[in-house]
């Protein structure tokens, strides 16, 4: 782990640019009347999220001469996902329980508990990251629903810019 934390196949960039995409989407996802476009459009941010953080590795991987799939990028991988299919199946059966008002403290949550999963193969950053998702997810558990797509805003779009340039600055991209 020591090693892993020395460098990282995390792309500081491509958290820039999943920041950017979901600092845009929250308030068209805040404008939306129906509550089905809502979670639609926050999962259609994830899929794209996922594929542009998923390609910007890579390609930081392969700018340096380092596996994406192997060894550290592995580790992060098989830590981040446990969490990831736990938030997933939590939301469906929040969907599924008319509970949808609780899934951006989830959400929030959830990629904070996968974020510091695979920071610990990762620099410091990005377990710090992950920690303050918690944060957020803890008060967008209590706050008023009216505030969610703002606290997601916060999250998935203001956290994955200030520590996707930190990343990208300190860490090669």
């Amino acid at each position: 782990m020591e090693a892993a934390a020395a460098d990282t196949v995390v792309s500081g960039w491509g958290m820039v640019s999943v920041g950017a995409v979901a600092t845009l989407v929250a308030p068209l996802a805040h404008a939306l009347q129906s509550r089905t476009a809502w979670v639609m459009a926050w999962l259609g941010t994830a899929c794209v999220a996922m594929l542009i953080l998923v390609g910007a590795s890579y390609r930081k991987a392969s700018r340096t001469d380092r596996s994406a799939i192997g060894g550290a990028g592995r580790k992060f991988v098989l830590a981040v996902l446990p969490a990831m299919v736990v938030g997933l199946a939590m939301s469906g059966a929040l969907l599924w329980r008319g509970g949808i008002d609780l899934l951006p403290g989830i959400w929030l949550c959830m990629y904070g508990v996968a974020v510091m999963a695979g920071g610990a193969f990762s620099v410091r950053a990005v377990p710090v990251m992950g920690a303050a998702f918690l944060l957020l997810g803890g008060i967008a558990l209590v706050a008023p629903v009216s505030v969610g797509d703002w606290l997601m805003m916060a999250g998935f779009g203001g956290l994955h810019l200030v520590f996707g340039t930190w990343v990208a600055v300190r860490h090669g991209g």
